[in-house]
């Protein structure tokens, strides 16, 4: 791979739906499994009303409630990718499968919740009592949930472990540990590990050596983690070279080592670009747990499922960017939305009966890719592309360029490649680009040219292309092109690393905290910390930092202490004044205002934190671990105010408690009574100063009396009221009215 660009091969599928990573990913993602499974106990949640399919003789149920009906009347296949009840009932019918022989019966499906819309299992066991519909016990907040077909899997999954199988044991421990699925026990995932290690498994070894890194259940020894991470790494473990590399890199309990975190990261980063398509692979959340909880939903890049609807019922209305975008959103994930090809594909497809050309040139994009619903065809991916690039679409041009350069459909033609990638990478799109710096970097076509390769590789990585980071990575790992930078080519591998299929986790440990689940989602952070997230160790000091947790008391400062310093050393800016407040106040550490102020001093000149020079100033203005020093605390203020518009009003205050303290000082030193004394008015105004001042008051006591007469007359008086009728006199009460 050295000496040339990487691009997929013909036949790479894409990374959600290619298994060849999975048996390298250590137990880490469950294989076959959701992704983001619920919490313990919870295995679908139901606030929500259930989808509820009707069928005739038949039962048929298909890859999601929303075409449950289509499936059962013959219009749609059955997706075995979506459908966990396909695995556990293998009996099939034209592609469908059965589940059971009755004449109209409801099947209650899961919507919203965590079952990413599976079949609910009944009967189901919860607490030694079976349950035939939907319960809230075990529930605090009153919500209806039951068990799914996953559920259903790891129950057979124990079953098979009991028996000793080892990848079943691995599965299983895994899955203890995080509480997928399964209670979370910690103690026993320990000892399923170390019967496994003793074997020579790999992920087991990688596992305990988390265990010993983080703590988990057994005294904390960085050197026993660094013998199992070790021994796992030689074994394959794609998760062990990654947690070395990054050891490594930040010099964690090993030696600095640039050159072999490189070995490592660089290891790992082919696997993730062999399994990555030319989309990019897909999306990968990371969501900060201190901003989401400070503004919900503002960072996070979350959709909420509210609007979610709305886009849909656009969709349903022919809205075509609504088609296309929820096309593109189903496409690659992210964003609160699952990864679902099939709901891609309608999407696309309707978009491109309505004349969408993006739309077009997505579904040439599937359809070259291939995946489970969708079957490889260069013929019909042509033809999108064709009727894409002649409308001027990029991405219709970027994938003629594609068919050309390795013959996909039509004879290879580098100089028509060229000639679409060119078009497309003008239009900004990031497949040209990252196409034509693979051309001008192995000399496809073109006299070889690692300047132009340099320049287009950078262009595709600003759009975010895994692969375009990947190439860079090689070029400064081996000096082509460019000066030989190890910390740059490490830079870019950990990039790449961090996009592999075990970033599936980080939105895992997300949906465990906002159920409420803080030990699971603290477990999954902490292997993702050891891993080199920052996101993931700022959030374990977060979680440390806000609640109680599986840590004694008197370890969970110390503790966040160590993930915020891990978190700034990679230039998160909040996790640096996050250092500087935990020496001012004494958390996880004795109080040191010196080291606060060399925190907060990194923070205010490397990332211009408006905090940090606010609370230098505050420093400043008190003397702690600094000169007491008024002018500058002002200055700081300043500039506080100049760096964030949300300092101004603090700032303010501040200033004016800093004028009234200036002013009081400035007056106990100047001591009045001394002053007083020494002023002599008759040197001053003259000897007869008492006569000139009495004039004055009375011309201004005048003056005034004056101004009061003119405003009295100037007042209109009211006009008198005209006279009322005389009363009539009353009526004895005995007389009689006049007729």
């Amino acid at each position: 791979m050295a000496g040339h660009a990487y691009v997929p091969d013909a036949q790479t599928e894409s990374s959600t739906t290619d298994t060849g990573v999975e048996s390298e990913v250590e137990g880490v993602e469950q294989e076959d499994l959701p992704s983001q499974p619920p919490p313990p106990e919870e295995r679908h949640k139901e606030g929500d009303p259930m989808s509820l399919s009707l069928g005739f003789s038949l039962i048929f149920l298909c890859c999601s409630p929303h075409h449950s009906l289509q499936c059962l009347l013959g219009k749609e296949a059955c997706s075995p990718m979506h459908s966990q009840v396909c695995r556990l009932f293998p009996v099939k019918v034209s592609g469908y499968c059965v589940i059971f022989s009755l004449v109209f019966i409801k099947v209650p499906v899961a919507i919203g919740g965590t079952a990413s819309g599976e079949p609910c299992i009944f009967p189901f066991l919860f607490q030694e009592k079976e349950y035939s519909e939907c319960t809230t016990e075990g529930r605090g907040d009153g919500r209806l949930w039951s068990v799914n077909g996953s559920v259903v899997l790891y129950d057979r999954l124990l079953k098979v472990a009991e028996m000793g199988h080892a990848k079943a044991m691995e599965k299983v421990a895994y899955a203890m540990l995080f509480g997928d699925y399964l209670p979370q026990s910690i103690p026993q995932a320990k000892e399923i590990f170390e019967k496994l290690a003793l074997e020579g498994s790999p992920k087991a070894q990688t596992a305990l050596g988390f265990l010993y890194a983080a703590g988990l259940g057994v005294n904390s020894s960085q050197a026993k983690a660094l013998v199992y991470y070790t021994f796992g790494a030689l074994g394959g473990n794609l998760v062990a070279h990654m947690i070395l590399g990054y050891r490594y890199w930040g010099g964690v309990g090993v030696p600095q080592s640039c050159e072999s975190a490189l070995t490592h990261y660089r290891l790992v980063a082919n696997h993730v670009a062999s399994d990555v398509s030319l989309t990019g692979g897909s999306a990968v959340q990371r969501i900060r747990l201190l901003d989401e909880v400070e503004s919900p939903g503002s960072s996070s890049g979350m959709l909420e499922e509210d609007l979610i609807q709305y886009y849909q019922f656009l969709a349903e209305k022919g809205d075509v960017q609504a088609q296309v975008g929820l096309g593109q959103l189903h496409l690659h994930g992210g964003r609160g939305v699952e990864q679902n090809h099939q709901r891609a594909y309608e999407y696309f497809n309707q978009a491109a009966n309505a004349g969408n050309t993006h739309a077009m040139a997505f579904l040439g994009k599937m359809y070259s890719e291939g995946s489970e619903y969708v079957a490889q065809n260069n013929d019909t991916a042509l033809h999108y592309f064709k009727k894409a690039a002649d409308l001027g679409n990029p991405v219709g041009q970027s994938g003629l360029g594609m068919a050309y350069l390795y013959g996909r459909g039509v004879p290879v033609n580098y100089d028509l490649a060229l000639k679409y990638f060119q078009k497309a990478a003008e239009q900004g799109w990031v497949d040209g680009q990252l196409q034509l710096g693979t051309m001008y970097y192995n000399g496809i076509g073109v006299k070889r040219d690692y300047k132009q390769a340099l320049k287009f590789f950078n262009l595709a990585s600003q759009a975010g292309h895994i692969l375009a980071f990947y190439n860079l990575a090689q070029m400064h790992a081996t000096g082509t092109g460019v000066m030989r930078s190890c910390h740059t080519a490490v830079e870019l591998f950990k990039n790449v690393c961090e996009r592999g299929r075990w970033s599936e986790r980080l939105m895992a440990a997300y949906g465990s905290f906002k159920e409420g689940d803080m030990d699971s989602a603290l477990v999954q952070y902490l292997l993702l910390s050891e891993q080199g997230y920052e996101v993931a160790q700022s959030n374990v000091a977060f979680i440390l930092d806000q609640s109680e947790s599986i840590f004694n008391e008197n370890e969970t400062y110390p503790r966040a202490l160590l993930h915020w310093t891990r978190a700034a050393a990679q230039g998160y800016t909040v996790a640096r004044i996050k250092l500087g407040d935990y020496h001012f106040y004494g958390y996880g550490t004795d109080v040191d205002y010196e080291t606060a102020v060399i925190h907060y001093r990194l923070a205010s000149e490397q990332q211009h934190s408006a905090q940090a020079m606010f609370n230098l100033g505050y420093m400043h203005e008190k003397g702690l671990g600094i000169k007491q020093d008024i002018h500058l605390a002002k200055r700081f203020y300043d500039m506080a105010a100049e760096a964030s518009p949300d300092a101004q009003v603090p700032v303010f205050l501040a200033l004016c408690k800093l004028g009234l303290i200036y002013a009081l000082e400035y007056l106990q030193d100047l001591n009045l009574k001394e002053l007083l004394s020494q002023v002599d008015l008759d040197q001053l105004l003259g000897p007869e100063w008492d006569l000139y001042l009495m004039t004055v008051i009375a011309l201004l006591l005048g003056t005034v009396i004056a101004y009061r007469q003119r405003q009295h007359q100037a007042v209109p008086r009211a006009p008198p009221a005209p006279p009322r009728p005389p009363a009539q006199p009353e009526q004895p009460a005995g007389e009689p009215e006049e007729q």
